[in-house]
């Protein structure tokens, strides 16, 4: 099988369904944030994360496919990421945040190459939030990928403050300089 088809020469890409559209279509966009996400989820792990959190990223990826799936309206009959998903997260986000200190500021996105990359795919998950609800797809009946996208930018947080804590990357908390010492 050739990987290149010419189909979408001319600006046009197809759903699952077998629906053409346009490249420029809000749903494809938020495919593309979806797979964006995933991708710089794989680097994070590419670039290393420990355990348990390269376990979580590995499930979340799962998830993304999922969700793009969903998106791009396949033939399946209920949607692919459903409220349990939501939940799953939320347990997730609560078992690495109580191994970490409490926030006592904003935090700068770095640290180890693994946990900023997970930085990257927080910025990137959130893309592809705004995408979907400007899609419309926070109205769509049944879907709660909206919620499992917010949710997902929380725990990309607290998954990239674990990995840093894990590797002993020390995290750099912002702060407002005092005006007098700007230059």
């Amino acid at each position: 099988m050739r990987i290149y088809t010419r189909r979408g020469d001319q600006g046009e890409t197809g759903l699952a369904g077998g629906e053409r559209v346009s490249k420029a279509d809000s749903r494809i966009e938020v495919c593309g944030g979806l797979d964006e996400t995933s991708a710089a989820l794989g680097l994070a792990r590419a670039l290393g994360l420990a355990e348990p959190v390269d376990t979580a990223v590995a499930r979340i990826q799962e998830d993304l496919l999922l969700a793009g799936a969903e998106v791009a309206g396949t033939e399946m009959t209920k949607p692919q990421i459903v409220a349990e998903d939501v939940t799953r997260l939320e347990h997730t986000i609560d078992a690495h945040e109580a191994e970490l200190r409490p926030l006592t500021g904003f935090i700068v996105p770095g640290g180890a190459p693994g946990p900023a990359a997970l930085h990257l795919a927080r910025t990137s998950c959130r893309r592809a939030e705004r995408s979907l609800a400007a899609a419309g797809g926070h109205t769509r009946e049944g879907s709660v990928l909206i919620a499992y996208l917010n949710r997902l930018s929380d725990l990309l947080f607290v998954l990239a403050r674990r990995a840093n804590a894990l590797a002993g990357a020390a995290e750099v908390t912002w702060g407002p300089r005092d005006p007098r010492t700007r230059g």
